[in-house]
């Protein structure tokens, strides 16, 4: 029993697509949380072909005394329905997204809890995720690819989420009131072994345009397993590609599509002078950056264009 009756202080939504192995570990991790007793967990099945089920049942026969959890099957492929099934389902007025390869710290329940409970103006957090690479980390991971590879440090300090940051979809949470009008595009978002994304941009964008705060709280930490077949060269510049194609999605209407042309074109004269420098300073970390940004301007073009033509024949 939950201390406010039946409502949870807080609703952990962990949606999984066959990883049924790394997801054992993430539940496992969750049983040293602080204040777990205060909280539900609700997982969402997306469709997974692999021991996901099986592996949910028994957890939950095992500990059922220690957890509240859930289990949720949802058949439409794709993150955002899978997000969007989880919050329908959540019972508290505070919602926390955690992935299936995340390990929280012993305080993450307590520090998102006790931060929006006591800051009424926060509308939505985030904070540290730190990587576990399976197997090392490459020369040419610099520091601008670390948001893409969901790596997230912005200090020890408590403080607003700068520029275009935003929280991580591996460890953010946000009142339900967010989703009051809308939940998550399901046009945007990972689905299956695609790459596509935007809907966490889209989230945070739309909280911010509303006037409302998104803090970065270095204790709401996690640990972020970033396997060995995302660590090459053409992962990253798929990544880019998807990127490119999710930015373009996310833009809606005339005026947003001419918007986003131009900020393309400004992309590719700042890559055009920026591979210049990259080649004179002989950084391959650079380099590959700006081939992953072409291959980033290459997926909108692609997406506008494709967009155009259905707009000609109607």
């Amino acid at each position: 029993m939950f201390e406010h009756g039946n409502v949870p202080r807080l609703s952990i939504i962990i949606c999984t697509y066959n990883r049924a192995g790394l997801l054992s570990k993430t539940l496992d991790s969750l049983l040293g949380l602080d204040m777990l007793d205060e909280a539900e967990v609700i997982v969402v099945d997306n469709r997974s072909t692999d021991d996901t089920a099986p592996v949910v049942r028994r957890f939950v026969d095992k500990y059922t005394s220690m957890i509240h959890m859930k289990y949720l099957l949802e058949p439409v492929q794709g993150l955002s329905a899978a997000r969007n099934a989880g919050i329908l389902a959540a019972k508290s007025p505070l919602i926390a997204f955690l992935d299936d390869d995340a390990l929280p710290a012993r305080t993450w329940i307590s520090t998102i809890v006790n931060t929006l409970e006591s800051r009424p103006r926060v509308m939505a957090m985030g904070g540290k995720v730190a990587p576990i690479f399976e197997s090392g980390r490459p020369n040419w991971l610099i520091k601008p690819f670390e948001f893409p590879y969901t790596i997230m440090d912005l200090g020890n300090r408590i403080k607003e989420y700068p520029g275009k940051f935003h929280p991580c979809g591996a460890n953010m949470a946000m009142r339900r009131e967010v989703f009051n009008v809308s939940l998550f595009p399901l046009e945007l978002g990972r689905k299956g072994e695609s790459l596509l994304s935007g809907e966490e941009t889209w989230l945070f964008g739309k909280i911010r345009k509303e006037g409302q705060s998104v803090l970065y709280h270095p204790q709401m930490a996690v640990d972020h397993f970033v396997p060995a077949s995302r660590l090459t060269e053409d992962w990253i510049m798929k990544r880019y590609y998807s990127q490119g194609l999710s930015n373009a999605l996310g833009s809606s209407g005339q005026l947003g599509s001419l918007s986003l042309w131009g900020k393309t074109a400004a992309k590719v004269l700042y890559i055009a002078a920026d591979s210049v420098l990259a080649a004179i300073s002989r950084n391959e970390g650079r380099k590959l950056l700006n081939k992953c940004r072409l291959e980033s301007v290459r997926g909108t073009f692609h997406m506008l264009r494709n967009r155009n033509r259905e707009s000609a024949t109607g």
